[in-house]
């Protein structure tokens, strides 16, 4: 089971119920707003009950300064005001988050005997309302608008470790998983996992650097490793002054390591060399590795990078027209023999290039226009490079679709392949701390919602969604990555 991420997400129980250790199983200690914390803060004591106006003024707050910048708000207090569970369902419509509650249906003599335990004691009369009211209210809150309703309650043992989830409604908005407790079983992804190198932060030690990354990427369980193929760093990633190596001759340095990574490029522009050397540098790799090369290729996009380092920049008609020619060169040089090649758009005197591939290697189509370039993957492509977006990939495949049977191909003939840019932390504490490092000036929760932000667990959850779409190889450049440490923190991103 999942809950919506980000959401408002309201506990509902009696005194003793377990509420503010649940949400801080799942939850940072900053998404939490408790009114017995805030009692504490402007009285004396969380059971400071002279001091809840003022707690509670300030809780109201807090809440709408959290919804309203799209952070996930967990209100932790009893619940059980329908007015003000009425505003925060209200709150959470008007930002545009999923407004969740959260059920603790602890039994009525473990509520007792926890708060028979607590320095100041909720009176017996009150506690006993308090779980009748409870009781009434679960019976009702799913017909009250929430977009999601859990129910939770212990095992039969009575462990609180292991909570059992259930939903009243489907969620709407975004899931991702909150807490470790909302699965006991995963499915596997169903797709492969390449890493994909885009950032190089190799200090005084390169070479080092990068055989420690592609090492530990293959003792996580990566099926591979993409490195971009740019001619300066891109701004969606880094600083132009930051290093963005040649990747031909960095895979070159990788296939010298015990490995068993699959290895290329995502993506080679085709303005950048000519066809036949690309051909040439691919055949090679995969000669190296023993068949582990792929070549992700593509129109390219980025015109500073050509003028800065003295190539041509066509319009963007003629480098679609070089992206079809340059697989078809691609494909005659790594065909069998030595012959002439005539075809659609290229002639060659001759196709002698050795050494030929081992294996046939992939030819990924990287880029999503739907006239040109998704009409070039259907016709010449071994796969299709597009989104992980659920709703863009949705839309796109349906184009990809179009394209196939104007070719009188499927897509057992077209692989679906997607690039994945997430935050990914140790847990969601670890997640939220990388985001506040990475976001630069965007709002938190507009940067965590584009990136995922996200344990491992999380991640490999949505692959499996992605799998379900039809995706088969999910190229994943994890933001952040600064060392083979962090690449061995992703281990559970494959299963």
């Amino acid at each position: 089971m999942t809950l919506p991420d980000p959401a408002v997400v309201v506990l509902v129980g009696a005194g003793g119920s377990g509420k503010s250790t649940w949400a801080a199983q799942h939850y940072r200690r900053a998404e939490i707003v408790s009114s017995d914390e805030l009692r504490g803060v402007v009285g004396s004591g969380p059971a400071d009950l002279d001091a809840s106006t003022d707690a509670f003024d300030l809780l109201e707050r807090i809440v709408a300064a959290r919804v309203g910048r799209g952070l996930t708000t967990v209100v932790d207090t009893l619940g059980l005001d329908p007015e003000r569970r009425e505003r925060w369902r209200a709150a959470a419509r008007a930002a545009g988050l999923p407004a969740v509650a959260v059920v603790l249906a602890t039994p009525g003599p473990e509520c007792r005997r926890r708060n028979a335990d607590r320095d100041r004691p909720v009176p017996a009369p009150v506690l006993t309302d308090q779980l009748r009211r409870v009781t009434a209210l679960t019976a009702s809150l799913a017909d009250e608008g929430w977009d999601h309703v859990e129910l939770v309650t212990p095992d039969e043992g009575g462990d609180e470790d292991t909570r059992r989830l259930v939903p009243h409604r489907s969620p709407e908005g975004r899931n991702v998983a909150v807490g470790d407790h909302t699965a006991t079983s995963r499915p596997p992804t169903g797709v492969r996992v390449v890493l994909q190198l885009s950032r190089f932060p190799w200090g005084e030690d390169p070479g080092g650097w990068l055989r420690g990354m592609a090492l530990a990427a293959d003792e996580a369980g990566f099926s591979g490793l993409a490195v971009m193929d740019h001619l300066v760093q891109i701004p969606q990633v880094d600083s132009a002054w930051q290093p963005i190596p040649e990747p031909w001759v960095t895979l070159g340095l990788v296939a010298g390591l015990d490995t068993r990574l699959a290895l290329g490029t995502l993506v080679t522009p085709v303005s950048f060399r000519p066809a036949g050397i690309t051909a040439k540098a691919a055949a090679t790799l995969d000669t190296l590795t023993g068949g582990r090369a792929f070549l992700g290729i593509g129109a390219g996009w980025w015109e500073r990078e050509h003028r800065g380092h003295g190539i041509g920049f066509p319009s963007a008609r003629e480098r679609l027209d070089l992206l079809e020619s340059s697989i078809e060169t691609i494909r005659a040089l790594w065909a069998a023999g030595t012959k002439a090649y005539d075809g659609a758009r290229v002639s060659l005197p001759e196709t002698t290039s050795y050494p030929r591939p081992v294996h046939d290697i992939p030819l990924i189509v990287g880029g999503g226009g739907e006239r040109r370039t998704l009409d070039i993957a259907a016709r010449l492509g071994d796969a299709c490079n597009l989104s992980s977006d659920p709703e863009v990939l949705t839309h796109k495949l349906r184009v990809l679709d179009r394209h196939l049977a104007a070719a009188g191909r499927t897509r057992a003939d077209v692989a679906v392949t997607v690039l994945d840019l997430p935050v990914v932390g140790r847990d969601r504490e670890d997640a939220w701390a990388r985001v506040e490092r990475l976001r630069g000036r965007t709002p938190a929760a507009a940067f965590a919602r584009r990136t995922n932000a996200g344990t491992a667990r999380q991640h490999r959850d949505r692959y499996a969604e992605l799998a379900e779409l039809g995706v088969s190889t999910v190229f994943v450049g994890v933001r952040g990555l600064e060392s083979p440490d962090d690449v061995l923190a992703l281990a559970e991103l494959n299963g």
